[in-house]
C-alpha cells in the first residue's frame, strides 16, 4: 500500500495533559500498542519492521528531516508477525537501529494520533495527516495537521526533526 501523510511530531513531557485533550474530541481509539520498531541499513530512505501487538508491518519511508510539518512517501506492507523476516532483513541490510516504544493510537477520520513512551528517550506526541487513495490534497493535509499542533497548544521548540531511530542512535553515540 503507497500511502502519503503530513506528520509533526513533538517532545512532550507528560501525555496524559494532550491526550485528555484530544478525548475531547471523541476520537477512535485503537488501543495500547507495545512496538519494537527494527531500522536497517539501506542506502534510501528508511526501512524498519514494525513488530507489535496490534501493528505489524515492513515500512519504507522517504522524508526531509525537517522541525514541522513534514511528508512522507510510504509504501507499508502489512504481515503476520514472522520471525523469518526480520532475519532475512538483518542477514542482508544489518540492523541500523532499534526503537522500543509503547504507544497509544487514536484517529480522528484520517488523522492518526500517536502517544509515545520511548524507551531511553521519553514521551512524545505525533500526528499523521494521511491519504490513502489521493482523497486529500497536500493542502488540506498540512491544513489538518497545522489544526492540531494548534490544538495541542505545543510550540516550535517542541518539534522533533528527526525519526526515533536517529534519536535512539544519537544517544547511543
Amino acid at each position: 500500500m503507497n500511502v502519503r501523510n503530513i506528520e509533526f511530531k513533538a517532545k512532550i513531557e507528560d501525555i496524559d495533559v494532550p491526550e485528555h485533550q484530544l478525548k475531547t474530541l471523541s476520537p477512535v481509539y485503537k488501543g495500547l500498542d507495545h512496538q519494537v520498531d527494527t531500522y536497517f541499513n539501506v542506502s534510501r530512505g528508511r526501512l524498519k519492521l514494525r513488530e507489535g501487538n496490534i501493528e505489524n508491518a515492513l515500512i519504507h519511508y522517504e522524508r526531509d528531516d525537517t522541525a514541522g510539518q513534514k511528508q512522507s512517501d510510504v509504501i507499508l506492507y502489512r504481515h503476520d508477525p514472522d520471525k523469518s523476516l526480520k532475519d532475512i532483513l538483518t542477514l542482508h541490510l544489518g540492523i541500523k537501529a532499534v526503537v522500543d516504544k509503547l504507544r497509544k493510537i487514536y484517529f480522528i477520520d484520517n488523522v492518526k494520533f500517536h502517544f509515545d513512551v520511548v524507551k531511553g528517550l521519553g514521551t512524545f506526541v505525533e500526528v499523521e495527516a494521511i491519504d490513502k487513495d489521493g482523497s486529500y490534497d497536500i493542502d488540506t493535509l498540512k491544513k489538518q495537521c497545522d489544526k492540531y499542533f494548534r490544538f495541542f497548544g505545543l510550540d516550535k521548540s517542541d518539534l522533533v526533526d528527526v525519526s526515533y531511530c536517529d534519536l535512539v542512535s544519537q544517544s547511543n553515540s
